[in-house]
C-alpha cells in the first residue's frame, strides 16, 4: 500500500461497528489526499539546481508499456517483462522519509523530487550488462545490488519516488533495482493487484535468479507491505537447488509492513526453513492499513501489525517494532520509509549487538529498548528490537 491511501473494499455482508469505524478511517485518509502522480508524471526537468542528489534507478516490471508521454508503464499487467532507467533528482531541502511531489509538471528541482531521464532497456541480456558495469565501479566485495519490492495500491511513479526517497535517505553505495508488478494503484483494486502480484511470482524468480548470477558479491531485498506475499511466495516456488544459488549472495531481507496472514507466514517460514541471516520484520500495531486487511481477510493478524513481537523473533525473525514512532503518512503505513536515513547505524546495532548471529543468540530471546545504547546520542529512536533465532521445523 502507498502512504497516500489504504485498502477499501465494498462489503456485501453485514459488518460489526468496528469493521465500518475502519472503513470510516479509509474515507477520511483518502478524502485528506491530493492529487496522485500517474499520466506524464515522468516529464523531465533539464533545470539547473545547485544541491541535488541523483539516483539512477534500474527497473524490472510485470507492467504494460504505456505509450503516453513521459509515463511509460500503466497499472495494467504486461504479457512479458519488461526493463527500464530512471534518474531521479532529490532536492536539497529534501526531508528525511518524505517525498516532495511536484506541484506541477516537471517540477522545481530545488524543493521537489524532479526526473532527469528516462528509457526503456531493450532486454534482459542488455539489463546485465548494465547491471555488472555499475557493479564493476564499486570496490571488489562491496559490489552489492539493492532490490525494492513495492506493496498494493502503488502506482508506477509512486513505487520509483519512493525507492528514490530510500536510496537517497540511506545513503546507499549499491546498484538499486526496483520490481514494479501490475498494481492500478486503486483503493478498490484490492483483488486485482493481488491476482497481478500472484502472476508476477514467476517474473521476480527469474529476477532475483538473474540479480544472484551477475557479478555483485551481495544482494539485499527490502519489500512493503503486499510485495511481501509475492516476495515470500516467489521464494517458495524457487527449487531448492536455485536457491541455494541465490543464498549464497543473498544478505539482509528486510520485510516491511508485510501484509500477510499470520498463519500463511508461519507455513512459508516452515517451508523455506531457517536463513543463516535471519529476516528483519519491521512492524507497527497501530497501521491502519493493516488493520482494514486484517477486517477483510476475516479478522487474521496481518504480520506487518502482528500484536506478538516474541513469537515472531522466536519463528526466527529479528522484528523491529517501530509503533512508537511518529508516522509522516496518516495511514501509518510506510513508517519503514523513515528508518532509511538510519540505515547504517541499524546495521551496525545489530551487529554489535548479535542480533545477526544464530550462535550468538543461544536461543534466547533479546531486547534493545532504542537504538541509542548503541549509536550515540546523535540518533534515538522510539523503536524496539526484538529477537530470538530458533531452528524452525521442516524447510526444503
Amino acid at each position: 500500500m502507498t502512504d497516500q491511501s489504504i485498502a477499501m473494499v465494498r462489503p456485501r455482508f453485514r459488518v460489526s461497528a468496528p469493521v465500518v469505524a475502519l472503513f470510516l478511517v479509509a474515507l477520511f485518509v483518502l478524502s485528506a489526499c491530493g492529487g496522485r502522480p500517474s499520466v506524464g508524471a515522468l516529464e523531465v526537468s533539464i533545470a539547473p539546481a545547485e544541491g541535488t542528489k541523483d539516483h539512477d534507478i534500474l527497473i524490472v516490471t510485470t507492467r504494460e508499456k504505456d505509450n503516453q508521454p513521459d509515463t511509460y508503464f500503466s497499472g495494467e499487467r504486461g504479457s512479458e517483462v519488461s526493463f527500464a532507467e530512471a534518474v531521479i533528482s532529490v532536492p536539497p531541502t529534501h526531508k528525511p522519509g518524505a517525498i516532495e511531489w511536484p506541484s506541477s509538471l516537471p517540477g522545481d528541482p530545488e524543493t521537489e523530487f524532479v526526473t532527469r531521464s528516462a528509457s526503456y532497456i531493450s532486454d534482459e541480456a542488455a539489463f546485465t550488462r548494465d547491471i555488472n558495469q555499475r557493479l564493476a565501479k564499486l570496490p571488489k566485495g562491496e559490489r552489492e545490488i539493492f532490490l525494492f519490492i513495492h506493496g498494493y495500491n502503488t502506482r508506477f511513479p509512486e513505487a520509483l519516488f519512493r525507492f528514490t526517497q530510500i536510496v537517497n535517505d540511506a545513503d546507499l553505495d549499491a546498484v538499486p533495482v526496483l520490481f514494479t508488478w501490475a498494481s492500478r494503484g486503486k483503493v478498490q483494486d484490492y483483488i486485482y493487484d493481488l491476482n497481478s502480484a500472484a502472476i508476477a511470482r514467476q517474473a521476480l524468480q527469474k529476477t532475483m535468479l538473474q540479480l544472484s548470477r551477475t557479478n555483485a558479491d551481495k544482494i539485499n531485498i527490502l519489500a512493503h507491505s503486499m510485495g511481501n506475499w509475492l516476495l515470500m511466495e516467489a521464494a517458495i516456488q524457487t527449487p531448492p537447488e536455485k536457491r541455494k544459488l541465490l543464498a549464497g549472495k543473498l544478505q539482509d531481507v528486510v520485510l516491511a509492513a508485510p501484509d500477510i496472514d499470520i498463519d500463511l507466514f508461519k507455513a512459508q517460514l516452515k517451508k523455506l526453513g531457517p536463513r543463516p541471516r535471519p529476516y528483519m520484520v519491521i512492524v507497527s500495531r497501530d497501521d491502519r492499513a493493516l488493520r482494514l486487511s486484517r477486517a477483510i481477510a476475516g479478522g487474521k493478524e496481518r504480520v506487518g501489525a502482528y500484536s506478538n513481537d516474541q513469537e515472531l523473533a522466536e519463528l526466527g525473525a529479528v522484528v523491529v517494532d517501530v509503533t512508537d514512532l511518529q508516522s509522516l503518512d496518516s495511514s501509518h503505513h510506510s513508517k519503514f520509509a523513515q528508518l532509511a536515513e538510519f540505515s547504517p547505524q541499524f546495521r551496525e546495532t545489530l551487529g554489535q549487538s548479535g542480533l545477526t548471529s544464530v550462535s550468538d543468540m543461544g536461543g534466547r530471546a533479546k531486547t534493545s529498548e532504542g537504538l541509542g545504547d548503541f549509536i550515540g546520542n546523535t540518533v534515538t529512536l522510539p523503536i524496539r528490537i526484538i529477537a530470538a533465532p530458533v531452528t524452525l521445523a521442516g524447510g526444503g
